[in-house]
């Protein structure tokens, strides 16, 4: 089964089970589709990407110097004293490593790629959560699920939480 699918009959079983307990109200949204309506998204993803363009084409020009340099080493390994060859396979290995450093820079976790996101779409992204509390506390929802990447919850009441509730059933206290 799909996780997604997976997801879907937890949120459906969730809501069955709200709703014959205490006749919760619930909404769903689309969060990709009210992102994709605002242009200042669209306009930070288009820089995003632009940006993520450039510096893949940074790393596939050093992956190609990369790989060259590979080929001479192989074509003339074979004439080269031990002390040259050495010096030529440790002179790949640093390429080698700049190059996955370079990567995990760019492209990693917490890398530029990320933190530029996080500059210029996370701010969209809390006027965008912080509309949907707004909805939710003047509509009297108890739940808001979002349904762009499966289903996730963006919003729950509070007073929904019963977390406490279970660590006290199991005897632990908070």
């Amino acid at each position: 089964m799909h996780l997604n699918k997976v997801f879907l009959v937890l949120a459906i079983t969730l809501m069955s089970v709200f709703s014959t307990h205490a006749q919760s109200r619930y909404a769903i949204i689309n969060t990709k589709y009210i992102l994709d309506k605002i242009p200042e998204y669209k306009e930070a993803d288009k820089k995003l990407k632009a940006l993520g363009d450039q510096w893949q084409q940074e790393i596939d020009q050093k992956q190609m110097t990369l790989d060259k340099m590979y080929k001479n080493y192989e074509a003339e390994q074979f004439m080269l004293s031990d002390d040259l060859k050495k010096k030529r396979e440790d002179e790949l290995f640093i390429k080698e490593k700049e190059l996955r450093d370079l990567q995990k820079k760019r492209f990693g976790y917490e890398g530029d790629l990320f933190k530029e996101r996080q500059k210029m779409v996370k701010p969209i992204q809390d006027k965008v959560y912080n509309a949907v509390q707004k909805l939710a506390t003047a509509r009297s929802y108890d739940f808001i699920l979002d349904k762009s990447e499966g289903i996730t919850i963006i919003f729950a009441d509070p007073k929904l939480d019963k977390s406490d509730d279970v660590l006290k059933e199991l005897g632990i206290n908070n």
